[in-house]
Formats: C-alpha cells, structure tokens, sequence
C-alpha cells in the first residue's frame, strides 16, 4: 500500500518537529533546509526584518537562546490534501534573553496551532497563531 499525500506531509513535518525537540540549533537550521521550499511564505508575526525559511531559522534561534529546554509537545494532528494543522503545546525555562527581557529562571507553558501547507513534498506556506499572552503572563511581563 503506497503512502498518502497526508502521510508523506506528516512524516516530512516529524522530520522538522524531531530536530525542534534537540534542542541543537544546527539540527533545526539543517531540518528547515530539508523541509522547507526555499521561497517559504511564512504567515506568522516574526522579529525583525527576515522572511520565509530565515525567518524561521531566526524563530528558533530566538526561542531556543531564551529557552533552551524548550520542549513542543502535538496535541492533534490533521491532515487532509496538501494541509496539515497542528495543535502544540509549548513548555520551556526562560534561560536567556527575550523580547528584551533578561533570563526571569520562570517556566513557561502556552499554546499553538499551525497550519502548513505542502508543494512537492516540502513545507510551502505556514500560518500560526502562538499564545504570546499566555507566555509573557508567565514572564510576569504582562499583569492580569
């Protein structure tokens, strides 16, 4: 039996989540350059100046000097054509600057979903909506 399109979209996905999970900043630069379509369009708010697949290296490099214990944990998985959506939960140990803020040794826990779209076996488009107040709640950089 052959694989479906939402399979071989899933494991090329796993293949980016597994390097994200190392921790190793070069495993997760070396994961987006395998997966990605280098003409990436990356429909999330992103720091500075950079889009598609830099744009992504730059996220992570962020997240992971901040957090570097930073673990994404997929709640649910859909797939269905050339979309996969994924439900995550984040957590991680705010061990490093971020967004301007000095290492606070607080844990964070928050939500995301991400919705990628695939061309030719790799990563084409995505869209995500992260909890960023629920993060920086946690940070004790926003009151409630």
């Amino acid at each position: 039996m052959g694989m479906t399109i939402e399979t071989s979209n899933e494991t090329t996905f796993s293949r980016l989540h597994d390097a994200v999970n190392s921790g190793d900043a070069e495993a997760i630069s070396k994961a987006i350059d395998e997966v990605a379509d280098p003409d990436l369009v990356f429909h999330a708010p992103v720091p500075g100046e950079l889009s598609g697949v830099q744009a992504l290296k730059q996220v992570w490099a962020t997240l992971l000097r901040a957090f570097p214990d930073i673990h994404v944990a997929i709640e649910d998985v859909i797939a269905q054509g050339d979309k996969v959506v994924y439900r995550n939960t984040v957590t991680g140990t705010h061990q490093g600057e971020y967004r301007g803020v000095p290492p606070t040794g607080r844990s964070v826990r928050y939500s995301e979903i991400f919705i990628l779209r695939f061309s030719g076996g790799r990563i084409a488009e995505i869209w995500g909506v992260v909890d960023v107040f629920a993060q920086l709640r946690q940070l004790g950089l926003v009151q409630v």
